[in-house]
């Protein structure tokens, strides 16, 4: 089993390298970094993906044919529309689905297009195992539907709309093109969100203090993981 863990920012993948027992190489490849590592004896291939749904979907592509990654793990930042989800809370994609998706005009709904789903359901077994490593660390996780798309999103009306249309809990720009990439090459995968901005959030916000901590949590949370899944 080789398992890829990735990030959208170099911040959210240096404190993963930090944790491993040993980083085996890195490969320059198509524009990225790659990094081959071992943990508790099991292979890893960890990498971010700079922002957006391209560069994650590439990837992700690039870790399943290039180094052979049979596993997928992707952890970041998100933004909430669900008002009960707050700064620094966890949530892990049950679901996700691309909110830009437009071709309306042609009679399809938002979010699809032919021969292809609105919806792609991220790993169960997966899931189950990172609810088991938040009740042993007594973190709180919370599950849900995850929208993505290559547009920070700071309008509370386009929030509102894409909450309604999708009934989603959470924003961010890389996850459903990854799960949509992991789908269709048969590689079970899941999403890893820290609620990085919320309806309530504090003026004063420090966005680079919190994602440094954030990053640090869901390093942990992932290497916890990896201990599960061996």
């Amino acid at each position: 089993m080789i398992i890829g863990i990735m990030g959208a920012m170099r911040e959210e993948i240096e404190p993963i390298l930090e944790l491993v027992d040993e980083i085996d190489g890195e490969i320059d490849y198509a524009g990225n970094k790659y990094y081959k590592a071992k943990y508790n004896g099991m292979e890893l291939v960890i990498a971010y993906s700079k922002i957006g749904k391209v560069n994650s979907a590439l990837t992700a592509s690039t870790m399943i044919e290039k180094f052979g990654v049979n596993v997928m793990l992707f952890s970041g930042v998100a933004g909430a529309i669900n008002e009960n989800l707050k700064i620094g809370d966890l949530i892990i994609a049950t679901k996700l689905c691309q909110h830009d998706l437009d071709i309306v005009a042609f009679g399809h709904p938002y979010g699809y297009v032919p021969e292809s789903k609105i919806f792609i359901d991220t790993d169960e077994r997966l899931n189950n195992i990172a609810k088991d490593v938040a009740k042993k660390l007594n973190l709180k996780l919370i599950d849900g539907i995850i929208a993505t798309g290559d547009q920070f999103i700071a309008d509370a009306k386009r929030k509102e709309w894409i909450k309604a249309t999708f009934n989603a809990d959470a924003i961010e720009m890389e996850g459903a093109s990854v799960g949509f990439v992991c789908d269709a090459l048969g590689v079970p995968f899941f999403i890893l969100r820290a609620i990085s901005d919320s309806a309530d959030m504090d003026a004063g916000f420090d966005f680079d203090k919190f994602l440094e901590g954030s990053a640090k949590n869901s390093a942990e949370f992932l290497i916890k993981m990896l201990e599960e899944i061996q």
